[in-house]
């Protein structure tokens, strides 16, 4: 595994007008390397693309198309993810008032050593306190 992929990285893949030259890069960088994501990660992309067709951003047929290619992709949801929220990761959160969610992807990081791919300033700013190095944004 070379990174942990938060969904707002994952999201801009899915629309054009989101999508940057960096996050392309982590696309490529997952398709070749692979990526690790927490338990949550499934549950957010989802809900995203959901509210997505509900706001009319995509119709039904894009979001089935946009689920089947995130799905694809060479992630590995990590199992370990729960019994961790009860502890680090609430003190993550705490610490550095993030949701249990965002502070999820920074325990995963931590945990694994691996760098984090986030669009996310202040999940971006915590990572930067607790050494996790970053990627997603040029």
């Amino acid at each position: 595994m070379s990174l942990v992929l938060d969904a707002s990285i994952a999201l801009t893949w899915c629309f054009s007008d989101e999508r940057t030259a960096a996050t392309t890069a982590v696309l490529n960088h997952v398709v070749d390397q692979a990526a690790f994501a927490p338990a949550i990660w499934p549950l957010e992309v989802l809900n995203a693309l959901v509210v997505a067709q509900r706001r009319g951003r995509c119709n039904a047929a894009d979001r089935l198309r946009l689920t089947g290619f995130l799905r694809q992709l060479p992630i590995t949801i990590d199992e370990d993810t729960l019994p961790h929220a009860w502890t680090t990761t609430a003190e993550l959160a705490d610490r550095f008032r993030l949701t249990i969610y965002d502070a999820a992807y920074l325990e995963l990081a931590h945990r694994q050593s691996l760098p984090l791919a986030t669009l996310d300033s202040d999940l971006r700013r915590a990572a930067k306190a607790v050494g996790v190095s970053l990627l997603g944004v040029a």
